[in-house]
């Protein structure tokens, strides 16, 4: 099977957003380093597994990295010269 294609930006935990609902997830805004002023923060469920796999939570001031993959047939290749 063929490797994704991805890109790895650093991050920032700016804030930790408790749930709107008392049943609903908590959540972590991320500020990315390096992407466009209006785009930079997403926010997700702050829920990651560690390596012996029990759940644990981002702390605010926390340094992340976020990776995006894509499959090979998902990408087409780039022009030289252009970005």
């Amino acid at each position: 099977m063929p490797e994704k294609s991805s890109v790895t930006m650093p991050g920032t935990v700016e804030k930790i957003i408790p749930p709107v609902h008392p049943s609903g997830p908590e959540k972590a805004q991320i500020a990315l380093e390096g992407a466009d002023e209006l785009y930079r923060e997403i926010r997700i469920e702050n829920s990651l597994t560690d390596e012996n796999g029990d759940e644990v939570r981002l702390k605010k001031g926390a340094e992340v990295e976020i990776t995006v993959e894509a499959d090979p047939e998902a990408t087409t290749p780039a022009s030289k010269g252009k970005p």
